[in-house]
Parts: structure tokens; sequence; C-alpha cells
């Protein structure tokens, strides 16, 4: 297990508009405000045509090839996700989302474009001190996070 240590930093409430693509407008919020690591919350209405990653094709084969799914009509949704930033220092959304439309529901990641129907509730929680990042992997192809490990002076720290 890797971990790394923080503590709560400010506490963001946003209200995503009709046709926003939710991982990119979170994103430029989190690069405006300078926030690099957070806990995310969202509820709301994905639209029409929304993309959701759903697996990999073949869980066996490197690098990982997604399968994806088209949201067929306007469907609720509630996700959860984290940022954290990339290599390259740009906070970057992992969020999952379970969406549903009558019986049926669907939970995927957003990152392929899930696009706001009417308005999104999103809660920003965020997160100082932490020192994970998120690291190109070579075999998945994912941006996989990594939290720093603690050192022994870090954990003198703790009570």
């Amino acid at each position: 297990m890797k971990y790394s240590q923080g503590k709560q930093g400010r506490v963001f409430v946003l209200q995503l508009e009709n046709g926003e693509i939710i991982h990119e407008s979170i994103e430029e919020f989190a690069a405006d405000r300078r926030i690099t690591s957070a806990v995310v919350w969202a509820v709301g209405a994905a639209d029409d045509g929304s993309k959701l990653v759903v697996g990999p094709s073949d869980p066996r084969s490197t690098p990982v090839k997604p399968l994806e799914t088209l949201l067929s009509g306007v469907h609720e949704i509630a996700a959860v996700g984290t940022i954290f930033p990339n290599e390259q220092g740009r906070p970057i959304l992992h969020m999952h989302a379970t969406c549903g439309r009558k019986e049926e529901a669907r939970t995927g990641c957003i990152r392929r474009g899930v696009k706001v129907w009417k308005m999104l509730e999103v809660v920003i929680f965020e997160m100082i001190d932490v020192q994970a990042r998120r690291e190109l992997d070579p075999v998945t192809g994912f941006q996989m996070l990594n939290p720093r490990r603690p050192t022994m002076t870090d954990l003198s720290t703790i009570r």
C-alpha cells in the first residue's frame, strides 16, 4: 500500500450548465483556482449521446483497450471522483458515474465525454499538502495515481 497524508482545504459548490462536458469544466475550474488535489461529488443529469468507459474489452491485454457505451436519452447521474495533478502539474479528474434511465443503470468513467443536461451540482473538497500525482503507466496506458510514501520525518509528526 502507498499513501499520502494531507489536510482539508477549501470547499467549492458549482452548478455546471446545460451542454458543458463534465471533466473539461471541472478540470478548467480546478486549474483556474490552483486546486491540485480534491475529492469531487456530483449529482444531476447527463444528456443523450454522452459516453462512458464501461470496462476493458479484454482484461488481459496491454495496453488496455477500453469499452465505451453511449447513453441513449437523458440519464440521472450520481458521481464521485478525485482530482490529482498529472506529471506536467495539470489537475486531472478521475470520476465514475452511475447513470440511470427508467429501469436501466450503467456505471463507468466519464472521461470520454459526459455532457450535462440542464444542470449538474458539483461539490469539490480540496486537499492540501498531499504529494500524490497521476503518472502514465506504460503497461496499461492509464494515468495511475502515485501517492508519495511518507518518510520517517513525516511519520514522527503523526500523533
